[in-house]
């Protein structure tokens, strides 16, 4: 905030106090005429008995979009910024061939990655797509459905775990290509049963209760064809929440190797500066731009200079 503090040596204004400038336009902040009538000649005045001095506050202003207008257009040119795309993490993982899972595992979440699995491996079914997952679980159907996908590609799907993958992100996490499904040392992985709730009428919850024990029966027999351990154990360690560490989640068949020799390289991402693929709308735009180009329209700087000249005209004095 901008104050101005209003000295005088006259008796009139002989107020020492910091008042803002929004006060001493609107003549609140003094009482008498007499004030008002000496701020507004020494303001005409060059030699006035008045000086007003803005005095800026410990904290700098804060900038908002009205004030930004205040500032003087460059006259070199600016650095060029950055486009939406380059701008967009998510596209420049894609580029890479990452997907991410950061989130709850459910439809709106299961259908973005399916669609990401399947672009990948249409556009390259040689490389492999690595799956990052960083999940707290979620829904079976939906976790279902990304498996399937998964299964579906003809990619290796390589699967990464970061922070946490726990009950469907620990089964995506298992369901990773053979040899890539890497774990960070950090990271924490469990398994266990499905979860649901049955109400309503007997019959109801007879159907609901059959469901759930349709889904667990099913993947515990994809964790044991996954880790090779026999069903029965499977159904005993997944009778309840079971934590793991990276070494022990290696240990149990979840994953292959732990990512701790101080070798992030086999799964972080790699610099790539090759520029973004050209779309349809890419190349309208710039032929929209090259037309909007050659009409050689008036720039702001020749804006500003033509007012600059019309004001110099308004105050020089007529010729006689």
């Amino acid at each position: 905030m901008m104050t101005y503090a209003a000295t005088a040596s006259r008796p009139p204004c002989s107020s020492q106090t910091q008042v803002p400038i929004a006060r001493i336009v609107r003549g609140t902040a003094l009482n008498s005429s007499s004030c008002r009538n000496s701020i507004t000649s020494c303001r005409r005045r060059s030699n006035g008995f008045c000086v007003i001095k803005a005095m800026k506050s410990s904290s700098p202003p804060r900038l908002t979009l009205s004030s930004s207008w205040d500032f003087p257009s460059a006259t070199t040119s600016a650095p060029r910024l950055p486009r939406f795309e380059e701008l967009d993490t998510t596209n420049m993982l894609l580029r890479q061939r990452i997907i991410f899972l950061g989130s709850q595992v459910d439809d709106m979440t299961a259908d973005l990655i399916i669609s990401q699995l399947l672009f990948l491996d249409a556009e390259d079914p040689k490389k492999d797509i690595k799956l990052f997952i960083n999940s707290p679980g979620g829904s079976v159907t939906a976790g279902m459905g990304i498996y399937d996908a998964m299964k579906l590609c003809k990619a290796d799907v390589s699967t990464v775990c970061l922070g946490l993958a726990a009950s469907m992100g620990a089964f995506l996490l298992a369901a990773g290509s053979k040899g890539k499904r890497f774990c960070m040392p950090n990271a924490r992985v469990m398994i266990h049963q499905p979860l649901g709730t049955a109400g309503g009428k007997a019959t109801e919850m007879g159907i609901r209760i059959r469901e759930m024990v349709y889904h667990k029966i099913k993947l515990n027999k994809i964790f044991s064809r996954i880790t090779g351990k026999p069903l029965e154990q499977i159904e005993e360690d997944t009778d309840r929440d079971n934590f793991m560490n990276p070494w022990e989640a290696k240990d149990y068949g979840l994953i292959d190797f732990v990512i701790d020799d101080g070798k992030p390289g086999l799964v972080a991402p790699v610099g790539d500066f090759t520029p973004p693929p050209r779309t349809r709308v890419w190349d309208q735009w710039k032929v929209e731009g090259s037309k909007k180009s050659r009409k050689n329209l008036p720039s702001e700087q020749r804006f500003s200079d033509n007012g600059r000249e019309a004001e110099k005209e308004k105050e020089a004095p007529a010729a006689t």
